[in-house]
């Protein structure tokens, strides 16, 4: 398992935070949103309770442990927006998964996105909280007119943003083979399905994948933060509390 950020060619800070424990089998990304640096603050705050809720605890009810972790970011992200005032209005959109080798649980808001690899042929797993989805879903517009879209990066769903936030969450079948991709609107506004797939179909280890799609993101204009994190699942996982982080600036 392995996650990286770039902050792209457009952009002079990095709001974008991925994290994960490959021992605990958890990973997540998130996409920090807001000025004064408040997007920095508001992913940080995401990876911290994350980190606080899940490491080194298992649980029967995983649903509940992952949304009980995004509500509990929101909650404090929110808190922190409303007694200072650098930080108002800053939220995050969140990805978060738990997987094991025959279950995928993943709990999101927002428009960060999970996708799965499995022999050459890629799904995503969830559903953009975006207004160009809600279109999509009405038939007002098509899946490529929506890519294109003025408005495709207007969500309708965040983390901070409320005082409470309605959490997704949505539960898989996995198997050993399958190669999971958690990433930031950053990467797949301007790497398409089709190219994503092709650069996840690889034998290549998940650092050298997440590398490579860092570079189709800035090659094809970098005009956002990108965060990318590749996770392949393996036949067994051993739990553990060491966990990682990468934000790069």
């Amino acid at each position: 398992m392995w996650g990286t950020t770039d902050p792209g060619l457009c952009r002079e800070r990095n709001e974008d935070a991925v994290a994960w424990s490959t021992e605990q089998g958890w990973a997540l990304v998130a996409d920090g949103m807001g000025g004064h640096q408040a997007g920095e603050v508001a992913s940080e705050l995401v990876v911290a309770t994350a980190r606080e809720l899940l490491d080194g605890r298992s649980s029967h009810d995983i649903k509940r442990l992952l949304r009980r972790a995004v509500t509990e970011a929101n909650r404090r992200i929110h808190v922190r927006a409303t007694v200072d005032e650098h930080h108002r209005g800053m939220g995050a959109t969140v990805v978060l998964a738990r997987f094991t080798p025959r279950r995928l649980v993943v709990a999101h808001v927002g428009d960060s996105r999970l996708y799965r690899l499995r022999e050459g042929d890629l799904v995503q797993l969830t559903r953009d909280h975006s207004l160009v989805q809600e279109l999509v879903d009405d038939g007002m517009l098509t899946a490529e007119e929506a890519r294109h879209s003025p408005h495709r990066n207007v969500i309708t769903r965040a983390v901070g943003h409320q005082r409470t936030v309605e959490v997704e969450v949505i539960s898989h079948h996995s198997r050993p083979g399958d190669r999971i991709l958690l990433c930031s609107d950053g990467l797949t506004d301007l790497v398409n399905d089709d190219g994503l797939a092709a650069c996840l179909d690889s034998a290549a280890p998940p650092e050298n994948v997440a590398n490579a799609l860092m570079e189709l993101a800035n090659q094809a204009g970098g005009n956002d933060n990108i965060a990318a994190l590749v996770a392949d699942i393996q036949p067994s996982f051993s739990i553990g509390v060491r966990s990682e982080q990468c934000r790069n600036s």
